[in-house]
């Protein structure tokens, strides 16, 4: 088990400071430590007071710290006054081989100042110096660079002042946060001496976001300890960061916090997913379902709550094929594996996002019958009306399809068709919360499960 020492500010609120990355190491799988800089009274309100740590006893816990538990990687958040740098950096520079990771921490969510304004040049001459990464957001790296960033060139150029701050070693870059550029979606710099790399994602609207750089760097420190590159750190660090925020949960009355525990809930999800579409094709197995399967094959998906994108989606590589009366699966069911099924479901989830599992099967007007005499509900949509540009645009057909049956119907089908075109073998798609659900409404209309 990799250890890390924190050093930052407590935050009373716990969606920051200590109580975060404390929460992000255990959630990752490190051990925790932690010296204290700082008492902060605070909420999701706002910082109400600060109460500053005297340097004498913020070296005496650090010491402890370094001399017996020996952390693998050391990070840095609130540091609130120079008296605090200039302690941390007289013991920290006897200790060059621990990666020393530094969130130059300078203002909360809500405008106060986290680090004295008199402080900054401390940081800069005497913490960065000794430091193999900073990841300062927008405001600080304008803080510590002295120039104005409104784009990414801006931002490039800010990255260079910075890393000749820092030291050179086989751990050196800057990572510059783009959350705060406005007009984009949230691009991140990371900056070596070798080169530039941007990770970008979407920007995801939500305005519990108190403590997203503290679980960034928290999260950078566990996987640099853990042995990986910069760039691999950083990009696992802003994943963790984007679930965080993506399923934060609302507490108090102010800017909420970010939930890093959504990072395991992803984990246990995923794995009950793959276990649910197992055990769906084992029934199919079971009913010698191979009737069910189009000359296309066949596949069978089942979503991640709140999947966005196709890789959110889980089915079966190389397809679910047909052998005489039976069915086949080249591997185990996996994320990412078919485009194809995943933009039917997330398609669907848009207009009703329980509705994560879908499986196309070969098209018989008698299934049809069947499932109407059933009492299910069926959609359907015709090629031939399908728009020029559509037709044009790689992938939007069946998004167009799809959506244009959804639209002739007050509430989800069960089944959605369409009786193919040129080039193009007629389908049903059969939709349902869960994927023996799904498998259980195309056994019953093929009469195979009575």
């Amino acid at each position: 088990m990799k250890k890390i020492l924190t050093i930052a500010g407590s935050d009373s609120g716990g969606g920051a400071g200590i109580q975060q990355d404390l929460k992000v190491f255990s959630i990752l799988g490190s051990f925790g430590c932690s010296v204290v800089t700082a008492l902060t009274a605070q909420n999701t309100k706002g910082v109400f007071g600060i109460y500053e740590i005297s340097p004498e006893f913020i070296e005496n816990q650090l010491k402890c710290v370094l001399d017996d538990i020996r952390p693998d990687t050391i990070k840095t958040g609130m540091l609130f006054s120079s008296e605090i740098i200039m302690t941390l950096v007289k013991v920290l520079k006897n200790y060059p081989h621990i990666p020393l990771i530094v969130d130059p921490v300078m203002i909360a969510k809500g405008g106060e100042d986290l680090l004295k304004p008199n402080s900054v040049s401390s940081m800069k001459d005497y913490l960065l110096p000794i430091a193999n990464v900073i990841t300062p957001n927008i405001p600080e790296a304008e803080a510590l660079t002295g120039n104005k960033i409104t784009n990414l060139s801006e931002m490039k150029e800010a990255a260079l002042i910075l890393l000749k701050m820092i030291k050179k070693s086989h751990i050196s870059g800057v990572v510059i946060k783009g959350g705060h550029l406005e007009d984009t979606e949230s691009p991140d710099l990371i900056t070596t001496s070798q080169d530039f790399a941007i990770l970008e994602s979407k920007r995801i609207k939500k305005t519990n976001t108190h403590g997203t750089g503290c679980t960034f760097s928290a999260g950078l420190a566990h996987y640099i300890g853990s042995g990986l590159s910069l760039f691999e750190s950083a990009r696992y660090a802003k994943e963790l960061v984007s679930d965080a925020i993506k399923y934060s949960v609302t507490i108090g009355d102010g800017i909420g916090p970010t939930n890093p525990y959504a990072h395991l809930e992803i984990k246990y999800q995923r794995n009950q997913i793959l276990e649910m579409l197992d055990r769906a094709i084992n029934i199919l197995k079971s009913y010698r379902s191979g009737i069910l399967i189009p000359e296309i094959q066949s596949n069978l998906g089942y979503a991640l709550i709140k999947a966005e994108k196709t890789t959110d989606v889980a089915a079966f590589p190389g397809r679910i094929i047909r052998l005489n009366d039976d069915i086949r699966t080249v591997s185990n069911p996996a994320f990412g594996a078919s485009s194809h099924i995943a933009r039917i479901i997330l398609t669907v989830m848009k207009k009703d996002p329980e509705y994560r599992s879908a499986m196309n099967i070969r098209f018989n007007m008698d299934l049809i019958d069947n499932a109407i005499r059933k009492n299910y509900i069926v959609a359907h949509f015709n090629r031939e009306f399908e728009p020029e540009d559509i037709k044009t645009r790689e992938g939007s057909t069946l998004n167009w399809g799809i959506e244009s049956a959804l639209n002739t119907t007050n509430t989800i089908p069960d089944f959605i068709y369409d009786t193919g075109g040129l080039g193009k073998e007629p389908v049903i798609r059969v939709l349902g919360k869960e994927p023996i659900e799904v498998v259980g409404k195309a056994l019953i209309i093929s009469g195979l499960w009575k």
